[in-house]
């Protein structure tokens, strides 16, 4: 059986430049247009970002642990900038490779492969799903759909409320990105 996947990015709060979520932070604008289908059982990461946006469009999504952020270890709740200045050669190495976790958490292949983990076991029996999850949890449901290797994952963009919608087939992927850039 087919299953057509939709990936929502979460909007909620100001988290540019922050690894991981604020503990507060301002509502992010929604459309109505952005309302997606309703669907039997629509999922979400476990974050409060996630769960806002799910509420904001009306969803009643259950929380999926598989759909977390990147654990970023000490470096959760820092500013990018910070980071950068205090820990150059580390912040360098685990941008360019995904196997590095200087900061103590997961790492970008890490994170590939729950993911990949987890498109492989959602059910057979819904054509359509739904998930309200992060940016990089879409970077690495992109990555495994394409093929391509996980030194890509910082060169997705990954905008608030953006989708990606991703279908299973036997033995391939389809891809529909919107408002994502590879």
């Amino acid at each position: 059986m087919t299953v057509r996947l939709t990936l929502v990015c979460a909007a909620v709060g100001s988290t540019a430049g922050i690894f991981g979520e604020r503990p507060q932070g301002s509502r992010a604008p929604y459309s109505a247009t952005m309302a997606p289908p309703p669907l039997s059982s629509p999922l979400r990461a476990p974050s409060r970002r996630c769960a806002i946006t799910a509420d904001e469009l009306g969803l009643k999504a259950r929380p999926e642990p598989a759909l977390r952020d990147l654990d970023y270890g000490e470096w959760g709740g820092c500013r990018i900038d910070e980071i950068a200045a205090t820990y150059p050669y580390g912040f360098s190495a685990w941008l360019t490779d995904p196997d590095a976790t200087p900061h103590g958490g997961e790492s970008v292949r890490q994170l590939c492969r729950r993911t990949a983990t987890w498109l492989y076991e959602l059910p057979q029996d819904e054509e359509d799903a739904l998930a309200i999850t992060e940016p990089g949890v879409i970077r690495a449901t992109i990555l495994h759909a394409l093929s391509v290797p996980a030194t890509a994952f910082w060169h997705i963009k990954v905008p608030p409320l953006s989708t990606v919608t991703v279908t299973s087939h036997a033995d391939r992927w389809d891809v529909n990105l919107n408002g994502i850039t590879l």
